[in-house]
């Protein structure tokens, strides 16, 4: 049965490992483009240890070179089910850790195990002779029962601590296990003979002797100080051993995910600011409509009528650049993208617990990206209705700043029902339409001129009357606003 863990347990990893790749995946960003359900799926049937390295991946990106020989592995696996069987079999044990062993190598070192616990042995020892002379010397029960009690005490002081590094202990066995049986992998030997040393002795485990073992000979404690030496004295080792099991546990995890695919691609990797996505889906939603999407040296201002996926669409390219820069592929039946960051802000709300109204926040999310914007790093902004927590002037004079500074640094997909953007960014927007042509959905260049948002007054039951006094409204507005 595997054990559930937590995201902060899968996130883990990432956190101790260090910085790496070009820029990490924000925690809006990662809410914004929902990537913990994407990791579900990428990563179902995984375990503790692979599900780590795949957010590791996806979160920090890797380098060419990596991401290379990801795609090598993962194609091997895909070309060859009998090789995938082969190296499956001995990862199915590490679905029975019950603990994530990844704060314990990576992160501080563990307590350096107290000069004492060499004399446990005595202990024991001196109850079991005072216990022997009891029985000959009545005057010897008093220091069995006092040895007893402390014994007791020596159990009761370390029992959770034991308890709790079992499990971890538990899982490197495991860990080194599925290593040992990897023959072509370096260290597969070592791998073998330090499981064997992490292995508590069979007679002290066998039922009814555990008990006493543990209780009277202090068996638990002195293997969790033995085992603690082992790991802090093998902790480099360990540590490498963890990086190649773990990441053959998340090549093996994204095979299983391609080869229930319906539509996939390897990415080719892109210059900076070029984005070539074709018949690319969502891979969240089933039966997702494929769209094209072409930007080469430009950015891009997105419109539509209301409900028609301009949000999907941006939440599709975006998670799509981010399995491009960790996996190596993209849903589409062809990609060519960049290696880049993204960033997003599509789900700005009120915190009235902190005082921050729906504005607020969005100038606190600008602000983050116009900082992220001046780093030497490109990266790519994902923004879906900025601004939408102020009056119409501002929002759109807001909002043309701070996307002309984002798309002279990086690439910018941006969608608004302020279409007058469109116009205010045209010398670093390209304007696209998402459309419905029958049962497809295209995107086209172009402005949305056919507002529905007024048209669905009436269909939400709105009396005609309210709606024709809207429409008057905003024929007055419109020519105000709009430029000439």
């Amino acid at each position: 049965m595997e054990y559930p863990f937590s995201e902060c347990a899968v996130a883990r990893y990432d956190a101790l490992a260090g910085a790496a790749g070009k820029g990490a995946v924000d925690a809006q960003t990662e809410h914004d483009l929902l990537l913990q359900p994407y990791l579900a799926v990428v990563g179902a049937g995984a375990s503790i240890f692979g599900r780590q390295v795949l957010y590791r991946r996806l979160r920090r990106g890797l380098d060419a070179a990596e991401l290379s020989a990801v795609r090598a592995r993962v194609a091997a696996l895909l070309a060859d089910g009998a090789a995938l069987e082969r190296c499956a079999a001995p990862l199915q044990v590490l679905r029975k850790a019950s603990a994530e062993v990844a704060d314990t190598l990576f992160g501080a070192p563990l307590p350096a195990v107290p000069r004492w616990s060499s004399w446990l042995w005595l202990l024991p020892l001196a109850f079991v002779a005072s216990a022997v002379a009891s029985v000959f010397w009545l005057a010897a029960l008093l220091p069995a029962v006092l040895l007893s009690l402390l014994l007791m005490a020596i159990q009761v002081t370390h029992h959770a601590r034991v308890q709790q590094w079992e499990s971890v202990a538990e899982a490197l066995r495991l860990q080194l296990y599925a290593h040992s049986r990897q023959e072509a992998a370096p260290g597969a030997e070592q791998a073998g003979r330090l499981r064997g040393m992490l292995a508590r002795s069979a007679a002290t485990t066998l039922p009814g002797v555990v008990e006493y073992a543990d209780w009277i000979m202090l068996a638990n404690l002195k293997h969790y100080f033995h085992t603690r030496r082992l790991v802090t004295g093998h902790a480099a080792f360990l540590r490498e051993s963890y990086r190649l099991v773990a990441g053959l546990d998340a090549d093996l995890a994204l095979a299983h995910h391609l080869a229930a695919q319906a539509q996939w691609c390897w990415a080719e990797e892109g210059w900076e600011q070029e984005i070539h996505l074709q018949a690319v889906t969502h891979p969240l939603l089933a039966g997702a409509q494929a769209l094209d999407l072409s930007l080469e040296g430009s950015s891009a201002f997105i419109s539509g009528q209301n409900g028609i996926g301009k949000s999907t669409l941006l939440r599709t390219v975006g998670l799509n650049l981010l399995a491009a820069r960790g996996f190596g592929f993209c849903y589409a039946a062809a990609a060519r993208v960049p290696n880049l960051p993204v960033v997003a802000s599509m789900q700005n709300e009120d915190a009235l617990a902190d005082g921050e109204s729906l504005y607020q926040s969005e100038l606190r999310r600008a602000q983050e990206l116009i900082m992220l914007s001046r780093q030497p790093q490109r990266a790519v902004y994902i923004i879906d209705e900025i601004f939408r927590g102020t009056n119409h002037m501002e929002s759109v004079s807001a909002a043309a700043a701070v996307l002309e500074e984002l798309a002279a640094q990086g690439t910018v997909l941006v969608s608004s029902h302020n279409v007058v953007l469109a116009q205010l960014l045209d010398r670093c927007c390209v304007p696209l339409l998402v459309q419905r042509r029958g049962e497809r959905l295209v995107l086209t260049p172009g402005v949305l001129s056919d507002i529905n948002g007024l048209a669905l007054l009436a269909q939400s039951g709105f009396d005609p009357a309210i709606e024709r006094r809207a429409r008057e409204v905003y024929k007055r507005l419109s020519g105000r606003l709009l430029p000439a």
